[in-house]
């Protein structure tokens, strides 16, 4: 018991580290899709599912400019909403669940984006990610976003040997401090786009090189790639 005690305060301490090294490089960080509102963080990352934050902020340019509150969503026509989401990929779905939605929050939450995970995750088409975005940087409840980037630097690091999003979750809720949850998660999407790359990761110039097993079994595969 001893011995997994001192294992995790020394993950803990490392994930300071790594948190202040990262902050360090990106002072300010945080969520790159465009929004002006709860609503719009809810719509936009609905839309950000396997499509990239750059293409969403291009298509919700005119988006949030034609619906602005969940009533627009709700009155306008199917295949007018996924013609104007098209371009995000799965567009039908992603229409559908914009609608059904916001026919909830109209319906059951007086047409307000509530900001608790339970009643975010009962939303068509919004899993714990998306609430956790929303939850983080709209309402300042703290929580774990776990993404494709976050998955691979999480893997990468040492801080996690899952691939199944909520295990990922509890294991990063273990180490992480919980008063930087949301930050360390954007952390882990910028240093995960500029230097962690799937890819062609740039070991030799990244900050938290020392702090990271990665480079060092690399070669072996024994760490997600």
């Amino acid at each position: 018991m001893g011995k997994r005690s001192s294992t995790k305060s020394a993950e803990r301490a490392r994930a300071r580290q790594v948190y202040d090294r990262l902050l360090a490089v990106y002072p300010n960080v945080g969520c790159t899709l465009k929004r002006r509102n709860p609503l719009e963080l809810l719509i936009a990352t609905i839309l950000a599912a396997q499509c990239t934050d750059a293409r969403v902020n291009v298509v919700t340019r005119m988006l949030f400019k034609k619906y602005r509150k969940p009533e627009d969503y709700v009155a306008a026509p199917i295949e007018e909403l996924e013609e104007a989401v098209r371009t995000c990929g799965f567009y039908r779905m992603k229409a559908k669940h914009i609608v059904g939605t916001c026919q909830q929050l109209i319906e059951r939450h007086g047409g307000r984006v509530p900001n608790t995970i339970e009643e975010l995750t009962a939303l068509p088409g919004v899993g714990r990610k998306t609430a956790n975005v929303v939850l983080g940087d709209c309402f300042g409840v703290q929580g774990v976003v776990v993404d494709t980037h976050c998955t691979r630097l999480s893997n990468r690091l040492g801080f996690t040997r899952h691939s199944d999003p909520l295990k990922i979750e509890r294991d990063l809720m273990a180490v992480w401090a919980a008063d930087r949850w949301s930050l360390f998660s954007h952390l882990m999407v910028w240093h995960g786009r500029a230097v962690c790359t799937a890819r062609a990761p740039k070991c030799s110039a990244c900050v938290v090189n020392g702090l990271c097993p990665f480079p060092k079994t690399r070669e072996g595969k024994k760490i997600a790639q």
